[in-house]
């Protein structure tokens, strides 16, 4: 039945819908285009870094903001086809996305994780999930729960007041827009104290939306955050 599925619906790349082998993979050509962190990369925010060490390191603009989570981890650059996949999860109904997304999450989240953890998404505001009819972060926050073993919960953060598009915003606006405009919600803060949290996202540019989650994490009682997206924009972007 399964060869049968396959000759009728054969199985498409995620980026450009060219045959691959196998249900949601790449094609070889966008494997080629597709920068996946590997190697050393930033602890805090997960931009790869040029070198080789086996320690703990930061990057330039780690250095220079203090961000309120512990670690921070990236699957992949926000650049060419990480940047489509990022754009078509988010404005194009690809929900496909999410769990092939997820597993690459996974291979560079799974070293933070901890046994008690809590993965919760980055929430969108009422009328933009209504618009939407989906959160992304939501999606790739329970397709990651499952890929590390752990509870998630996908209204543990909510975003009461909608806030405007931060595109072309500086970083400086960027954070004064989102800060406080995220909060948890009375009945979930009990599911939060006392244990560590994993926030999730699809793409992180300066850190503002992740660093508000954090603060009301922290402030509902996490014992700590980290936090873990599908994309980073690099600094050299």
């Amino acid at each position: 039945m399964q060869t049968l599925v396959q000759l009728v619906f054969p199985p498409r790349c995620l980026s450009c819908g060219g045959l691959v082998e196998t249900d949601f993979g790449l094609c070889g050509d966008c494997w080629h285009q597709t920068r996946f962190v590997t190697g050393l990369a930033c602890d805090l925010c997960g931009v790869p870094l040029a070198g080789d060490s086996s320690g703990v390191e930061h990057c330039d603009e780690c250095l220079t903001i203090a961000r309120p989570w512990t670690h921070g981890r990236a699957a992949l650059v926000y650049k060419d086809v990480g940047r489509r996949l990022v754009l078509a999860l988010k404005h194009g109904d690809r929900q496909d996305i999410a769990k092939p997304a997820a597993q690459w999450m996974a291979r560079v989240t799974r070293p933070i994780a901890q046994p008690d953890m809590l993965v919760v998404p980055v929430p969108l505001h009422l009328h933009r999930h209504l618009a939407r009819r989906y959160n992304q972060s939501a999606l790739l926050a329970r397709a990651l729960a499952s890929q590390l073993g752990l509870d998630w919960c996908p209204d543990a953060l909510e975003r009461r007041q909608a806030t405007p598009s931060l595109d072309g915003k500086t970083r400086a606006q960027r954070f004064e827009t989102l800060a406080g405009r995220i909060t948890v919600p009375d009945l979930r803060t009990s599911l939060i104290a006392g244990r560590p949290v994993l926030i999730v996202d699809d793409v992180m540019t300066t850190g503002a939306t992740l660093a508000a989650s954090s603060d009301a994490c922290l402030a509902a009682g996490a014992t700590e955050v980290c936090i873990s997206v599908l994309a980073r924009v690099a600094q050299e972007d």
